[in-house]
């Protein structure tokens, strides 16, 4: 009998060790799975880990100073490593099919918040003619055809919100002119902000002025007349290439202020998180999630075993 006993009890101890086991598995499933990726609401996590990406070519003369990746697909870049001086990131061997599906898919997505309020005109009057003092509020605003001459400080008000959004849908082109500034206030702590630049089928963007700030998503072309200061976001083009001359593109947004022309201060106190005018809330990888799953599926046939 006692020997029939400990048998029993050694089962039982082995079942509750199993179990046991199991439930580790699922721990660890959780702890030491794909690592949690940044979820941008727009962008996907293999976009928003370039800061410059193009579809025939990336060139850059003489030198940029990038923050994020730089590629293109289905050609790889002309440009040799040289040309960048990369304060994180670097040049991509021309493989970037993903990246470029996750840009087609966020082009569609930002156009289809739209058309949100319609701007008669396509330069920065009109835009500050929708709202008082001269800033601009968060939402979609649609330009039906080009959108040009921006000079001078166009100015996003976040309005205390660390989750503003604005997303700017050109038809055609988008260009700024010399002495222009794209700037941010009130945002919080920016945990969540977004600005999204997309330029409809055969339009591209020729950015002239000295900062700027957004993804800006062109069906064709991006260029630079050189020396811009891209301090939160990315130059990405769907079709064509990208030209930079000089320029400073930085994807990750870390900087707690945004400085306008001359130094001013017009910008709240709070920063941008990464990804650059995405932001957003850490979500587990897809591999995590069935891992866990695994887990506590494994768990749960265990206990049935042991009862």
């Amino acid at each position: 009998m006692k020997i029939a006993s400990k048998s029993a009890r050694s089962i039982r101890d082995g079942s509750a060790l199993k179990s046991w086991s199991v439930l580790a598995l699922a721990v660890l499933a959780v702890f030491c799975g794909a690592a949690p990726a940044s979820a941008d609401p727009i962008l996907g996590s293999t976009l928003a880990s370039f800061a410059v990406l193009g579809s025939s070519d990336v060139t850059c003369v003489p030198t940029c100073v990038i923050g994020g990746n730089v590629g293109s697909f289905p050609t790889a870049p002309t440009a040799l490593l040289t040309d960048f001086s990369f304060s994180f990131g670097t040049l991509q061997p021309g493989g970037e099919g993903l990246a470029q599906t996750q840009l087609t898919a966020a082009i569609l997505a930002v156009n289809a918040s739209g058309p949100g309020t319609t701007v008669s005109g396509g330069n920065l009057d009109a835009f500050q003619a929708l709202q008082t003092g001269s800033v601009i509020a968060p939402g979609t605003y649609t330009v039906p055809y080009a959108l040009t001459n921006l000079v001078g400080n166009l100015i996003l008000d976040g309005g205390g919100s660390n989750t503003a959004v604005w997303n700017f849908l050109a038809s055609s082109s988008l260009i700024t002119s010399n002495g222009s500034n794209v700037l941010v206030q009130n945002v919080g702590d920016g945990a969540g902000v977004g600005i999204y630049w997309t330029v409809g089928s055969g339009g591209g963007a020729t950015l002239n002025g000295d900062t700027f700030l957004g993804n800006v998503m062109a069906a064709a072309f991006i260029s630079s007349d050189g020396g811009l200061t891209l301090s939160c976001g990315r130059l990405m083009s769907d079709t064509a290439n990208v030209t930079l001359i000089g320029d400073t593109i930085s994807g990750l947004c870390t900087g707690n202020v945004v400085t306008g022309g001359g130094g001013e201060n017009v910008a709240s106190s709070g920063g941008f998180d990464q990804a650059g005018g995405g932001g957003g809330q850490t979500v587990p990888e897809p591999a995590t999630l069935a891992l866990l799953g695994l887990g506590l599926a494994g768990l749960g046939f265990a206990r049935r075993r042991h009862g």
